[in-house]
């Protein structure tokens, strides 16, 4: 089973379980609601809100995942994926130093051409690889709002 049939596996299997909570938190809330106490429907309230935002924040992830699998794809078909060798780790985790050593072309990449999505869906990709979660989250995010932005043009 390759790495990518297997993290989309348990993302459906984790997914599917939350979803599973949210139902189960929603049928302890209506019944919490229906029970015609104060603090019990305060309680139902707050069962019913937290299953929804958490929803919201699962839908949201899921296509942030999704979109940024479409990008890295593109990039792949087009031979376009960073392509400096990097050293791995037994458990396949790219090496940070060798990772941190490719981030400076990245960089001066969007620096170039800050419209490119491609830029930007590549430098999230070694920030990724370096570790850094928060920057590559935000470089993939604007990647996939400027490729919308070519679609609508």
């Amino acid at each position: 089973m390759s790495p990518r049939t297997r993290a989309i596996l348990g993302v459906t299997i984790m997914s599917a379980v939350l979803v599973l909570y949210f139902v189960l938190a929603g049928i302890r809330a209506v019944a919490l609601l229906s029970s015609g106490e104060a603090v019990a429907i305060v309680m139902g309230v707050a069962m019913l809100v937290l299953p929804i935002i958490g929803f919201w924040a699962l839908v949201r992830e899921l296509l942030f995942g999704s979109r940024a699998t479409q990008l890295a794809d593109r990039l792949e078909s087009e031979g376009q994926l960073p392509d400096e060798p990097v050293a791995t780790h037994p458990s396949g985790r790219p090496d940070r130093a060798d990772a941190d050593a490719a981030f400076p072309r990245y960089r001066d990449e969007v620096e170039a051409d800050p419209e490119s999505w491609r830029a930007w869906m590549r430098l999230g990709i070694v920030y990724d690889a370096a570790g850094d979660r928060k920057r590559a989250r935000g470089a993939i995010r604007q990647a996939i709002a400027l490729e919308r932005q070519d679609l609508r043009r």
